[in-house]
């Protein structure tokens, strides 16, 4: 049983820096796409679902 400790060790590491790194990636990557729509929306450039929104309500 202790034969394989350090691979399943390993393997638990390996996948754990994975997920952590992933789950960083999608944090930085959400953030600086709600930075560009702020831009984009400081611009003026609106959404479509916004408008189609307001055209429905009418």
């Amino acid at each position: 049983m202790h034969d394989y400790t350090g691979f399943i060790a390993a393997a638990y590491g390996i996948s754990a820096l994975a997920l952590a790194g992933l789950g960083l990636w999608l944090f930085l990557d959400a953030r600086a796409r709600r930075a560009e729509l702020k831009l984009l929306e400081a611009r003026g450039v609106r959404r479509r679902s916004t408008a189609r929104a307001e055209a429905g309500a009418s």
